[in-house]
Formats: C-alpha cells, sequence, structure tokens
C-alpha cells in the first residue's frame, strides 16, 4: 500500500488533565489549579507540556500488608511512567485487607470502587495504574475503571514466597484451615497453631495458596488487563520491580492511544476468565467478582454462563487448595499464560481480542507452553476432569455454587457414590443464625450432629451480616473430627475463602435478610442435593413452608456505621455480584470533564 509523504501529521492528542493545566479559554482556573501542585516542586512547563498525567492507584498501606510490597514497586512504576514521557500522581485506595477487616472486607470493595470512581473523575488524571494484591483490591479498581473508562492497567503485587512448616508447604489461608482441624483432633495444642499460620506466611505479598487473592490477579490477567505473566511473580522477586517498570512505560502508551477498559473487558474476555477460573482451581469469590466487574462493564453474563462454559473445563493447576504446591512453583511453571495455552490449544478460549500489551491474547500466548507437568497439567490429561462451579437452584434458594475441584475422594465416597443414586444425597439440617450462633453450639452434644447432617449458616449474606462473611467453610464438631470425618455438607447464604478446601453450598441468593429459602428452614428438615438436576431442596410440604413464610425473618444485628447502612441500602445479591444497584448505569463517566470548582 502506497504512502503519501505530504500528508499531514496528525496533531498530538489533547489530553483531559490539559483542561485543568493549559486551558487559554479559562487562564484563571488554570493559575488556580497550577499554582497548588507546584508547591512540592514540579514545574509548570511539565503540567502545561501535554504529557499524559498517570494516576498510581496506591493500595498499600501499614493495614493492609498483603499490598505494602506497592509501596516500594511505585517507585519502579514511577521509574517507567517519566522514562516513557508521562508524569506520575500517587493517590491512595481505600484499604481492604482480607484478614483483619471486621464485621467483613465485603463491606469495603464497593467503597473503593466508589472513592476510586471519584478520584479518577474529579482529577486531571488521564490514565491509571491499578495496583492490586489482596482478594477485593482487584475488582474494585477494574469496577472503576470501567465506570471511568480512561486507559488503565493492572499491577498485581504478587504471591507470597511459599510457605514451609516442619518440611511440608504450608500455604496461606489453606494451612489455617487444615491446622484447626488438627487442633480440634487433639494433634497439636495452641501455640503449634499459631507456628503453622505464621509459617504460612514468609514474606511480603498475598496468599501464596490459589485462594481469592491470586484467582482474581490470575483473572485480570486472563481479561487482558496486565501484562504477560504479570499476576504470578512472587512480590519478592526481582522480576515483580521489572514487570512494575514495564508496566509503567506501557501505561503511558495506552494514554497515547486512547485504549481504554471499554475496549478491552469484553464479553469474550469475561467469559475467557471464567474458563481459567475453573482451570487453576480458582476461589468461589470469583463468581460475585466476576459478575460485578462485568456488569459494570455493562456486559451481562447469565447466571447459566458458570454451567455452560466453566463446569466442564479441566483442572490444570496442582496448587493449593485444590491442589498440592504454591505460588513459587506456579510461576516458574509458567503461570497464567501457561494455563491459557493449555486452553487455547483446546480450543476453549476467545483469544483474538485485544489486551493492554496492544496484542490480542493469541499473539500474547505465543511459546507459552509449560515444562513442569507436575505443577501444570496438560488439557487431555489433566489434574480433574469437569472441575468448574456446579451452579444449584431449588426452594432454599435461586442461585448458589458448588466448587468441585475441591471435592475430596472422601466426601465423594461418603455423599455422591451411593449405588442407584450417584450425585445425590440427603442430610438433616442443622441451622445456625450467623457464625456466632455456630461457634457457639457447635460442640453441642444436644444437637447430635453425625455424618448425616448438612451444617446451614444464614445472615451472612451481603445485607444480614453486612457485606457477606466468609463463613460457610464450617468445620465438623470435634468429636466428628477426631473419628477423622473432616468434611460435613455445608451450606449458607455467605461466602468462603478461598483458600479453604471445603465443597460448600454458598453465594446462596437470595439471601435469607432478602426473604430468600434459608430463611424459613428449620433445623431437623431434610436437605436433598441432586448434582444430576442441579437440585438443592428442603424436603418440606408446601403446606408447612407456606406457614413458615408467615412468621418474620431471622433477625439480623442493627447497622453500626453510617457506611453499613448505606451499603444494605443499596447493595444486590451475590448472584449478581453484590454491586450497588445504583451505580451501574454510572459508565464511561471520564469521557466528559467535570465542571470547574471556582
Amino acid at each position: 500500500m502506497s504512502t503519501n509523504s505530504t500528508s499531514t501529521p496528525t496533531p498530538p492528542r489533547r489530553y483531559r488533565s490539559q483542561d485543568w493545566f493549559d486551558n487559554p479559554d479559562h487562564i484563571d482556573m488554570t493559575a488556580l489549579y497550577l499554582e497548588r501542585f507546584m508547591n512540592y516542586g514540579i514545574t509548570a512547563d511539565e503540567l502545561r507540556a501535554g504529557r499524559p498525567i498517570i494516576g498510581i492507584v496506591q493500595s498499600g498501606s501499614d493495614i493492609s500488608p498483603c499490598n505494602r510490597i506497592h509501596l516500594e514497586l511505585a517507585k519502579r512504576v514511577r521509574d517507567g511512567i517519566r522514562d516513557a514521557g508521562g508524569i506520575a500522581m500517587e493517590f491512595p485506595l481505600h484499604p481492604i485487607f482480607e484478614n483483619c477487616r471486621r464485621p467483613t472486607a465485603s463491606i469495603d470493595r464497593n467503597l473503593a470502587y466508589l472513592g476510586l470512581v471519584e478520584i479518577l473523575h474529579g482529577y486531571p488524571i488521564d490514565a491509571v495504574v491499578l495496583t492490586t494484591g489482596c482478594d477485593k483490591t482487584t475488582p474494585a479498581q477494574i469496577m472503576a475503571a470501567s465506570t471511568v473508562d480512561i486507559p488503565a492497567i493492572v499491577l498485581s503485587g504478587g504471591p507470597m514466597l511459599d510457605g514451609w512448616f516442619e518440611g511440608e508447604l504450608a500455604g496461606s489461608g489453606t494451612a489455617i484451615w487444615h491446622g484447626r482441624r488438627r487442633l480440634a483432633a487433639g494433634e497439636i495444642d495452641k501455640e503449634k497453631f499459631l507456628q503453622i499460620a505464621a509459617a504460612s506466611a514468609p514474606s511480603a505479598g498475598h496468599c501464596n495458596t490459589m485462594g481469592t487473592a491470586s484467582t482474581m490477579n490470575a483473572l485480570a490477567e486472563a481479561l487482558g488487563m496486565s501484562l504477560t505473566g504479570c499476576s504470578a511473580i512472587p512480590a519478592p522477586y526481582r522480576e515483580r520491580g521489572q514487570m512494575a517498570y514495564e508496566t509503567g512505560r506501557r501505561i503511558v502508551e495506552l494514554a497515547r492511544q486512547d485504549v481504554r477498559p471499554s475496549q478491552i473487558l469484553t464479553k469474550d474476555a469475561f467469559l475467557d476468565a471464567i474458563v481459567v477460573n475453573a482451570a487453576i482451581g480458582g476461589s468461589t469469590n470469583a463468581q460475585p467478582h466476576i459478575m460485578a466487574m462485568a456488569r459494570h462493564a455493562g456486559i451481562e453474563i447469565a447466571s447459566s454462563a458458570w454451567m455452560e462454559y466453566g463446569h466442564d473445563v479441566p483442572l490444570l493447576l496442582n496448587m493449593q487448595p485444590a491442589g498440592k504446591f504454591l505460588g513459587e512453583r506456579f510461576h516458574r511453571a509458567g503461570g497464567v499464560p501457561a494455563i491459557m495455552w493449555e486452553l487455547q490449544q483446546a480450543g476453549k478460549l476467545r483469544s483474538d481480542r485485544l489486551t493492554v500489551t496492544g496484542a490480542s491474547m493469541a499473539v500474547n500466548l505465543q511459546g507459552r507452553a509449560s515444562v513442569d507437568r507436575e505443577v501444570i497439567f496438560p488439557y487431555h490429561a489433566p489434574l480433574k476432569t469437569k472441575a468448574g462451579f456446579f451452579v444449584l437452584k431449588g426452594n432454599l434458594f435461586d442461585f448458589a455454587i458448588m466448587k468441585t475441584s475441591v471435592i475430596s475422594a472422601d466426601f465423594r465416597a461418603r455423599y455422591l457414590c451411593r449405588p442407584g443414586h450417584e450425585n445425590v444425597f440427603e442430610c438433616r439440617a442443622v441451622v445456625f443464625d450467623g457464625s456466632g450462633d455456630y461457634h457457639a453450639r457447635i460442640n453441642d452434644p444436644a444437637l447430635d450432629i453425625d455424618e448425616g447432617c448438612m451444617l446451614v449458616i444464614r445472615g451472612a449474606g451481603p445485607i444480614g451480616w453486612p457485606g457477606s462473611a466468609e463463613v460457610v467453610n464450617m468445620q465438623p464438631p470435634d468429636a466428628l473430627i477426631r473419628r477423622g470425618i473432616l468434611n460435613l455438607p455445608t451450606l449458607g447464604d455467605g461466602r468462603q475463602s478461598g483458600t479453604s478446601d471445603s465443597p460448600s453450598i454458598l453465594n446462596a441468593s437470595p439471601e435469607s435478610a432478602a426473604g430468600g429459602g434459608l430463611a424459613y428452614v428449620r433445623s431437623g428438615d431434610m436437605i436433598r442435593v441432586d448434582l444430576n438436576t442441579g437440585r438443592c431442596d428442603m424436603l418440606v410440604a408446601d403446606e408447612v413452608l407456606a406457614e413458615r413464610r408467615k412468621e418474620p425473618l431471622p433477625p439480623t444485628p442493627p447497622s453500626q456505621t453510617p457506611w453499613q447502612e448505606l451499603y444494605r441500602s443499596t447493595v444486590g445479591q451475590l448472584e449478581q455480584g453484590g454491586c450497588m444497584e445504583m451505580a451501574l448505569p454510572y459508565r464511561g463517566v471520564g469521557h466528559d470533564l467535570p465542571r470547574h470548582n471556582h
């Protein structure tokens, strides 16, 4: 194709920040905006040079230890931004620390989202680096990037180094759940339990298991929002700083080319994320977070998509809690690109789609096959077949999921292999109203809990808790654990830790506090789970249920803060992502400039 050498060059793109710093029509406002930024040494010439202003969302702090690595990584991001011709402006994200935030970190995903939207919309920022790590820091920032829709890129902080205790791998979170069983069985004392917990967290970084943190960072990469290979690099590795530098360089190019999240976060991208989540044995928390990110991007993902696209996908990653290894080995085995390479070869991806690298996902995955087949299994010889979430419905809820990749051989033999009734089991319900009730009564002999029981917890959803708590992975009474029964069927309208190996039925929607069927189940009711038909029902006569529905809903605790009350009044159910429903119509708000402030 011939080119015209006399054609007029394309003029430089005018950035939104120039309406603040280089606006001859409002020189008085320009002066107001410029003067205070210059008080720490930046010059007017820099701000008026037509260089993109790149925001760095600082998610690290002393009360967000999983993300604290970003306090250092931001320096390398700044280096990359400056070398590529941009100007960096760092600002804080509302902290979200899963392990420590009470009553649950879940309420703060939407709060951090709101705060970030306001910053990106109201300040002179042309593009943004999203620094992610702990569970909800990833979806919160991607949700905000979609709402504002200015160029954005994800920089993961990376997992901790592998933990070890007495010669065995000790994975964050997973070691806690295993340790509490050993404590209940009398195999260890409280001091050793604490030693195991400490051993599982040996360095800076987020969970080194495939818990929700590793899952959501992997899915950010699968969506195409981070550079190839970013998510699995352990936080202390030198490659993590190098990735931070390259991310800083790349966001400047994304700003110049005006590549926005709306061009990357397509329906194909979200369907691929569902597939990848199954292949890595990802957290059940991926379900509400993917739904929330998709809805804020204006993408409709049906609840049936988890079965249609994800259930038949095999488990390829041998990583705790569904497998054996931890984050360092996953990174060395090839990380997310190696998993996606297997899926692409099997025709399971929609990889001809744009990513922040500037290339398609198909191009990103070229030559990414794993050489460590102990960690990443071939698609046609997987660790497990049909490893995706199983979607259930019935008179207890309209929607819930079960993580099939963590169904143990013992659990399968006890509940899913009855001759003539394979994949069907019935259990007597033992109902708890919140985790306080569970902890107070789980060892009460009067409950007569045996292996024929299902532990049911309610009041744990977005409205009831508030925020939806990670409490569904209830362990059996100590007496059963001492007999070697490590898991009972569990059911609830809350969530569970992504590091848990419990095949719970969870994220039940609508929750009991919203009038869902869990509000009307009683201890002693029989519950039937049928994985052949996708049903979960309490075996209670219709007329009995009708009488129960006349009774008040189970009580929920009062809101303790203004945000809790606001959260409860705006939040939807987990099936649809637990979003603030009133926020969903706001998309692309960064395309139009806000009004001046004087």
